[in-house]
């Protein structure tokens, strides 16, 4: 670089942002914004940049030499002016996004420059043009600025919620705006394929754009997979480094990858949960219904009190003694009455203060405790279950619950979670796994069903005992598990010994192949030497008879469903039932059928 092209540079980075402006020292680049509906462009958002090779060629420098220099919304406007005319000159089709703040936006209605104003000065269609709410926003009157839009909205230009979930872009914003478009927050889009807590939050996003009628834009999509999850869960539209990066002259349709990609038949595997939302529901629900709403006593009363209590209340089980509405201890009826039933114990004790028989440490647990926290307390701080424990909310006494209610509860509540998650392996359960067969289904995907299952599991499992037997499983879920390609492979526990895993991978044969090799190979380091040797385990068949048991296996039946083929999971499920039975009786352990035969067997 020559002395007079450096100084040039060095002239230019300590330009004024007004300077800039004057000397015509913005240019615009254009970012494409893509319909998954049918991969086409619907339109792009106009990025504005600073002179090339500057400092001030980054838009976050320039808004941020504005902020000092007191002049954002000046540089706003002619940000917006420069994307507006460049777009019109490359005359393409579709809409337009441009970012504009709150007070510029109220400040160009005011002065007659609306954004539909501005792009009418560049006989640019306001209807094209769609104005974006920037993060950075300040809204001191929310009523106020609601109706600038609506103004703003009637001068002909559209209206969207940028970076939604960050900063001021919230749903409050969102309900009193009504915008067209809504644009996720690239924080909640990047890696979303890995991220369950990212993908229930776009989730609930997705509902609440389905009832309030916007059309929900994922920012920042850079890798196939956070595409695949954004579309499936019903997004409208996409933005980021993948599907184009921002361009003085952008293109005009996808890359052919991600056109494919879009085109695909196959659907994306939803991130796992290891807490699933229905049993943290259902943690709360069997609270409340264990709860009892049992009359109370003070530390004033006394123990001729606690026996009428009793007899007027024959099903309570305990009464909670209140201080100033907040429990300090509880008596159990039976070790009471009992007591009380001794000679002599009324008139000696009955004008007596209660609180000589009453536990003055009971447990007490707040509401929105879980059940697994209230069985820990049980377990670790030596309560007994015949009293129960006092419910509280925000401290003051709110009723009882029996220990017997508890068990119960807890019992439910692991009997359900199972459902969604196995317990030993953590693999999801029967109820995600049918949601995903149905999502195959539904979206009209070819797909392989392999049920896996453990020969010779149950003499090994009598041998060596629970303990060794949860170790081979969790052996054989490792081993399944890495086979699986994370974004188009579903492995599930369905309980026991038995695995479902639907393949999309087309190589699913060499995959199941390779996972029954290596679990059949570790499976023999959990024998001792001699049956190592021996090349398996004495034992006895069903009927006691003596009977030679080789080594735990896997074995396979792999049902085949082609596009439109199954009529739902249960379908499915029954299918690969019967093809896990013909595995069994098959010497190398693998069965293969399409689900059509299934008709037939």
């Amino acid at each position: 670089m020559g002395l007079m092209q450096v100084s040039l540079v060095s002239e230019t980075q300590h330009r004024s942002i007004e300077q800039l402006i004057a000397a015509d020292a913005l240019t615009a680049v254009f970012q494409p914004i893509v319909r998954f509906a049918d991969g086409e462009i619907i339109g792009y958002e106009g990025l504005i940049r600073g002179p090339v090779g500057s400092a001030q060629e980054s838009p976050a420098m320039l808004f941020a030499q504005a902020a000092s220099e007191r002049c954002g919304i000046v540089l706003e406007q002619a940000a917006a002016r420069v994307c507006i005319a460049e777009f019109a000159k490359l005359a393409c089709t579709g809409l337009l996004f441009v970012n504009f703040s709150a007070a510029a936006i109220e400040v160009g209605l005011s002065a007659r420059q609306s954004p539909g104003d501005l792009a009418r000065e560049h006989g640019f269609d306001a209807k094209r043009l769609v104005v974006e709410l920037t993060e950075q926003s300040v809204i001191t009157d929310a009523e106020r600025f609601a109706a600038s839009v609506r103004a703003m909205r009637a001068s002909g230009s559209q209206f969207a919620l940028d970076d939604y979930g960050s900063a001021n872009a919230s749903m409050n914003l969102w309900v009193r705006l009504a915008p067209h478009y809504v644009k996720i927050d690239r924080f909640f889009v990047s890696d979303i394929a890995r991220d369950p807590l990212k993908f229930e939050a776009v989730k609930a996003m997705v509902s609440f754009a389905n009832a309030s009628g916007a059309l929900l834009i994922a920012e920042g999509i850079e890798s196939e997979a956070d595409l695949e999850i954004v579309r499936d869960l019903g997004i409208a539209c996409a933005q980021g480094f993948l599907l184009g990066r921002p361009a003085k002259s952008p293109a005009a349709r996808l890359p052919d990858a991600v056109g494919r990609a879009l085109r695909s038949g196959q659907i994306a595997v939803y991130p796992a949960h290891t807490r699933t939302g229905a049993t943290e529901d259902m943690n709360a629900v069997m609270l409340d219904r264990m709860l009892v709403e049992a009359p109370t006593l003070t530390i004033k009363s006394r123990n001729d009190d606690v026996v009428r209590l009793f007899n007027q209340n024959p099903s309570l089980h305990a009464v909670a003694i209140l201080d100033e509405g907040k429990p300090v201890a509880l008596i159990n009826r039976r070790s009471f009455m009992d007591q009380y039933a001794l000679p002599y114990h009324r008139e000696v004790f009955g004008k007596r203060p209660c609180m000589q028989f009453a536990n003055l440490t009971p447990l007490i647990v707040e509401r929105g405790s879980t059940l697994e926290q209230i069985a820990r307390l049980f377990t670790h701080d030596d309560h007994h279950l015949s009293d129960g424990f006092i419910v509280t909310e925000e401290g003051r006494y709110a009723g009882l619950a029996t220990g017997a209610s508890m068990v119960r509860a807890v019992t439910e509540v692991r009997v359900e979670a199972a459902r969604y998650a196995n317990p030993l392996t953590f693999l999801p359960g029967n109820v995600p796994l049918n949601s995903h067969i149905d999502r195959l289904i539904a979206n009209g995907s070819a797909f392989v069903a392999c049920y896996f299952d453990l020969d010779h599991f149950k003499p090994f499992n009598d041998r060596y005992g629970y303990w060794q037997g949860d170790e081979v499983l969790k052996t054989a879920a490792n081993t399944l598990a890495s086979v699986c390609e994370p974004t188009r492979d579903f492995l599930g526990h369905i309980g026991g010994d038995d695995f479902l895993l639907l393949f999309q991978s087309e190589d699913w044969r060499s995959r199941a192949s390779l996972a029954i090799e290596a679990f059949n190979e570790l499976v023999k380091r959990f024998y001792s030497a001699e049956e190592r040797l021996a090349g398996g385990i004495p034992g006895e068949d069903r009927l006691g008879r003596p009977t030679f048991f080789g080594f735990v296996r896997l074995s396979v039946g792999a049902v085949c469903v082609g596009p439109n083929e199954a009529r739902g999971s249960a379908h499915v499920s029954a299918a690969a039932a019967v093809a896990k039975r013909m595995a069994k009786e098959e010497q190398g352990g693998v069965a293969v059928m399409s689900i059509g035969q299934f008709h037939s067997v």
